[in-house]
């Protein structure tokens, strides 16, 4: 099987092959026929060389992952015809050199209108698939790619409107896509579309200082600029919030709001308080991202009904991250998760031995919480078994040694992973940040891990994740997701740092997957983390695409994650500990909240057999504990002692101590009878 080209040389080999069909074609149809019947089989040569050389071009260019929407023969006509949102369709063939290189980019621009959707969406259709030929000749596709924008509610077929525009960057398709709305009369304008066009100073001023049941944000902006245009279809998604847009020629309305720089935002409070909105940059990122993390703004249902309010209890901040969501989600794997298993043997067993060194060796806890780990790694390591029971991990966690000052809080406190109802967030929230954490850690404390075997190993935590998920975690579709993301790139990892960013990047991915599904938190939408307010420097913009700032995002993430930003509050102590004990690194220097949500705790107990499993990528977990009682008759360690036996045996011992030290002043004072009787001093 001949080996498939790289990305560079594909492109290379896809403009040749391009090239040299198109001289083949010029023989079959200008040539004599001599040369016609040579150049038709020099032509069905270059198909086969093309497709056997290149096995990756008989793969589509986009598939269901991608957020654009994959059009075919039997689709294509009724997802356009009457349709609720206007179109923007590339027709384009997956032969085509460069098709495969713009291909990129229309992905990104899919990812970034995504919250458009409900009034214009992003499709393409594959005019080489067989299947396809008809439809393409029908549409009248004559070259490749072809943009076709389509008007929503149109009630008779149309073959669109073509863009013949040289420029077809992100950007500038973008704003095209935004012109292309307000060309819709009212007749044909899409159904879920917010208005568009500027606001007036006599429309706008009279809500000033008006109480109302919702957020409303003014962008002011110049005639020429997209931004109000862009913020206001990135939220029509959301509710709790409306964004209008007037013009800085409205003199009246800049001056009554003291605005003197565009673009701004100024926005109205339901109690009727308003102000200027402060940010970091004046772009389109920075205000959807701030507006969307306002508090009651919240996605859209799919269902009708509006989500509960949450419930005020814990005040937690976002810019923290709290031990209790850490010891909660290393109560629920212990005692929860894992305690389906009812051995751990082989791989599974290896599998947690390594779990267990790394989090014994990086955990930042409370050193009640490391000790316990520690001890569960010193046993796991000097038992030479091939097969425990997990009975007996249990036993060592739950601490019916009694060992003194080694405690796990047997009760789920959620505050930054608290959800606005059960079954949102939790657990997976909690596994992730654990993780965030443990990179984090690997990469500042290089030493930690070593003589484990592990401490050469700049992938140690993210490898022991993967392994984790794939043999423990009880949802197996997630499983299936996170190693595919793994297998894809986590070879390319070669430092510590770039795991810390690795971890990153999958899970900002697993969010833009989620955002607007069934398990996301309507109070705590899956945005792009870390936002704006939490680090106003990671953000940049490129050609008005967002970008990230990887150097900045890196020491953003080494802070946020590390032991001294982590909170002491709320956590659950024992009666012989206090509540605010200290970690592993003080936390000296709060950090000064950009904003506050409340959230109820979680605190009722469920024995671990009732335990159900959870979405480490959507859904999160009720609250439940699984703290076994300690009782007469349950085997101890697995070694098949109870614990009364145990107690038998050190009566036992004691007695044995005692019958010992009697039995040697008895015979030592018979020995000294001895002697003086007859006269044997020296013997």
């Amino acid at each position: 099987m001949p080996r498939p080209l790289d990305r560079n040389g594909s492109r290379w080999f896809m403009n040749f092959c391009c090239t040299h069909i198109q001289t083949m074609l010029r023989f079959i149809v200008d040539g004599c026929p001599s040369l016609r019947k040579t150049g038709f089989l020099l032509f069905k040569t270059s198909i086969i060389f093309v497709f056997l050389f290149n096995p990756s071009l008989t793969t589509r260019l986009y598939s269901e992952e991608d957020s654009v929407v994959i059009l075919t023969s039997a689709t294509v006509k009724q997802t356009l015809l009457n349709s609720s949102t206007a179109w923007l369709v590339q027709f384009y063939s997956s032969w085509c050199g460069h098709c495969i290189q713009y291909s990129p980019t229309w992905k990104a621009l899919a990812g970034d209108v995504k919250d458009w959707e409900h009034a214009i969406r992003i499709g393409v259709l594959d005019c080489a698939q067989e299947n396809n030929f008809d439809i393409c000749k029908e549409f009248g596709i004559h070259f490749y790619p072809t943009f076709r924008y389509f008007k929503a509610r149109g009630p008779t077929f149309d073959v669109g409107k073509t863009y013949r525009g040289a420029d077809r960057e992100l950007q500038t398709v973008r704003q095209l896509m935004v012109n292309f709305l307000q060309n819709h009369t009212t007749q044909d304008w899409p159904v879920s579309c917010p208005p568009l066009e500027p606001y007036s100073s006599a429309d706008i001023l009279p809500l000033i200082g008006q109480k109302s049941n919702q957020y409303t944000a003014v962008i002011v902006e110049n005639e020429d600029s997209y931004v109000g245009r862009e913020v206001i279809l990135d939220l029509m998604m959301y509710q709790g919030l409306t964004v209008k847009r007037a013009l800085s020629s409205e003199k009246s309305l800049t001056e009554k709001l003291g605005i003197n720089s565009f673009p701004s935002a100024y926005l109205l409070h339901p109690n009727g308080t308003h102000a200027i909105l402060h940010v970091q940059k004046r772009l389109r990122f920075f205000f959807s991202s701030f507006l969307k993390l306002l508090l009651g703004v919240h996605r859209k249902l799919s269902t009708s009904g509006a989500p509960q309010e949450l419930p005020v209890s814990l005040i937690f901040s976002r810019s923290k991250v709290y031990m209790a969501d850490l010891e909660s989600g290393l109560h629920y794997l212990l005692r929860v998760e894992l305690a389906t298993h009812q051995t751990l043997e082989g791989e599974e067993l290896k599998t947690f031995k390594d779990f267990v060194t790394v989090v014994a060796k990086l955990f930042p806890g409370r050193q009640s919480v490391v000790k316990l780990l520690e001890t569960l790694l010193e046993w796991l390591v000097s038992l030479p078994l091939e097969k425990i029971p997990f009975d007996a991990i249990l036993d060592l966690v739950n601490n019916k040694m009694r060992i003194s000052g080694m405690f796990l809080s047997d009760q789920l406190q959620w505050v930054g992973c608290q959800g606005s109802r059960v079954g949102l967030r939790g657990y997976p929230c909690s596994l992730w940040t654990l993780f965030h954490v443990l990179t984090v850690q690997a990469a500042s404390r290089p030493d930690a891990l070593a003589n484990t075997g592990l401490e050469e190993n700049p992938k140690a935590v993210l490898q022991t994740m993967r392994k984790y998920i794939v043999n423990f975690f009880g949802c197996q579709e997630c499983g299936k997701h996170f190693e595919e993301m793994a297998v894809a790139s986590l070879p390319q990892v070669k430092s510590v740092d770039q795991a810390v960013l690795w971890l990153w990047r999958k899970h900002n991915q697993v969010n833009g997957r989620l955002a607007g599904t069934m398990s996301e938190d309507p109070h705590f939408p899956k945005t792009q983390w870390p936002s704006p307010d939490l680090c106003p420097t990671c953000h940049e913009e490129q050609d008005g695409i967002h970008v990230w700032n990887e150097d900045k995002v890196l020491m953003f993430l080494k802070q946020h994650y590390g032991a001294a930003n982590i909170s002491p509050k709320h956590m659950y102590s024992s009666q012989h500990e206090p509540n605010q004990e200290t970690l592993g690194s003080p936390d000296n220097k709060p950090i000064k909240a950009t904003q506050e949500k409340t959230v109820a705790p979680e605190s009722s107990l469920l024995h671990a057999n009732h335990a159900k499993q959870s979405d480490v990528e959507g859904a999160g977990q009720a609250g439940t504990g699984a703290h076994r009682e300690t009782r007469p008759g349950v085997s101890f360690l697995g070694l098949g002692f109870s614990s009364v036996d145990m107690s038998l045996c050190v009566v036992l011992y004691a007695f044995s101590c005692v019958f010992l030290m009697v039995m040697f002043f008895f015979f030592r004072v018979r020995s000294k009878r001895w002697k003086i009787r007859y006269n044997r001093p020296y013997v």
